[in-house]
């Protein structure tokens, strides 16, 4: 019985008997983004300063690093008027050009100002690290901070 090998098995099987590596592209996993895909993907990402990609909506979302990243973002303070959530389950080839459009394998995926900031994992270790929150403070998307109000002077009667 033959079993296909995994690309992984494949490769090092090819660079230990050649002592030098060969790449041997994986087949099917590697394809073309569209160019209406792209387009919606760029109006997507120019739509607000901070967008989500996302399973689920900020109010119902569908798996945990969505949620994680969701809650994240809310305590860092990001102003909800500069932000937007696409869901990308609602569309698999928005899903699938996505991954390929940012080079990043994994949903969620956050962009700041048209730039690709990461993943999940990103997002949580630069919460951590205080990274995160200075980036958003750069970047002017956090909601203002109220300015202090003059203490009220006593009514005299």
């Amino acid at each position: 019985a033959f079993r296909r090998a995994s690309s992984w098995t494949r490769n090092a099987t090819i660079t230990a008997l050649y002592k030098a590596p060969i790449i041997i592209p994986s087949v099917g996993k590697s394809r073309l983004l569209s160019t209406e895909t792209r387009a919606t993907i760029d109006k997507a990402v120019a739509s607000k300063p901070v967008v989500l990609f996302m399973k689920g909506t900020p109010e119902t979302p569908q798996c945990g690093f969505s949620r994680a990243s969701i809650q994240v973002l809310g305590l860092q303070g990001v102003d909800p008027t500069k932000f937007a959530a696409f869901n990308v389950l609602e569309d698999e080839e928005l899903r699938q050009g996505l991954k390929e459009y940012s080079d990043w394998p994994t949903i969620p995926q956050l962009y700041l100002q048209k730039e690709f900031v990461g993943g999940c994992d990103i997002l949580m270790s630069m919460h951590q690290n205080g990274e995160l929150s200075k980036l958003l403070d750069e970047k002017d998307v956090l909601v203002p901070e109220e300015a202090p109000r003059e203490p009220e002077a006593p009514k005299t009667m």
